[in-house]
């Protein structure tokens, strides 16, 4: 399971992500709303996968979030050989959103903003590791194209004070993680790793994108 960090929460609470300079921009580059309902699906890989599951989960648009692994080169890992670093696959969330509802470049944004630290190297708060590095695997060339073209524009507009260690690469896989990291933050809530790594993040999805919020029911 987790390293679990009883940091103060006032600490952790104050800002998602130290690194960041400021609110920012919305992507300059994006695949257009699509003009009818439908079903589109984003992989992104962030640091433990409980929170930005739960992020996703309450993003306009977004009717699934699953937790999962990705860019490694087992076939069905499981939780506990991911767990090694030694398979390469990265705790990640396969998004499922209406492309006529959200934009990629708008998840994008959501993923950078509050979802996770983008400038922090094969970690992501208290865990360590490979596994718990930041990714974007893209399922095509639009969204491979969008994504390295939103970066660019972080870079370019010195969003974070750090250098951006995001890795885009292709998706090969998909693999749902067990059952009993599914909505792990809503079976949760009062669990300590639970309030202070992931519950802020929430928080912060409300106040600075409140645009793009919309609570699960």
């Amino acid at each position: 399971m987790k390293l679990r960090t009883f940091l103060p929460l006032l600490v952790l609470s104050a800002c998602i992500s130290p690194s960041l300079a400021g609110p920012l921009p919305d992507p300059a580059t994006d695949i257009p709303l699509a003009k009818e309902s439908g079903k589109a699906t984003a992989v992104f890989a962030g640091g433990c996968f409980w929170g930005v599951e739960a992020v996703f989960e309450n993003v306009k648009g977004v009717t699934d979030a699953v937790s999962g692994y990705s860019g490694g080169t087992l076939a069905r890992p499981s939780y506990e050989q991911v767990s090694s670093g030694m398979t390469g696959h990265a705790e990640s969330v396969q998004v499922t959103y209406d492309p006529s509802q959200v934009t990629y470049g708008q998840l994008l944004k959501v993923f950078f903003a509050v979802a996770h630290d983008p400038t922090q190297l094969n970690r992501q708060g208290p865990d360590t590791g490979t596994q718990y590095r930041s990714a974007i695997f893209y399922a095509n060339a639009d969204q491979e194209r969008v994504a390295q073209a939103y970066i660019e524009q972080l870079k370019q507009a010195k969003s974070f004070r750090r250098p951006i260690v995001t890795q885009v690469a292709p998706l090969k896989a998909f693999y749902a993680a067990e059952a009993y990291h599914q909505d792990y933050l809503v079976q949760h809530p009062d669990e300590p790793y639970i309030v202070i790594n992931d519950m802020p993040k929430l928080a912060a999805l409300k106040g600075e994108l409140p645009q793009l919020y919309s609570p699960k029911k």
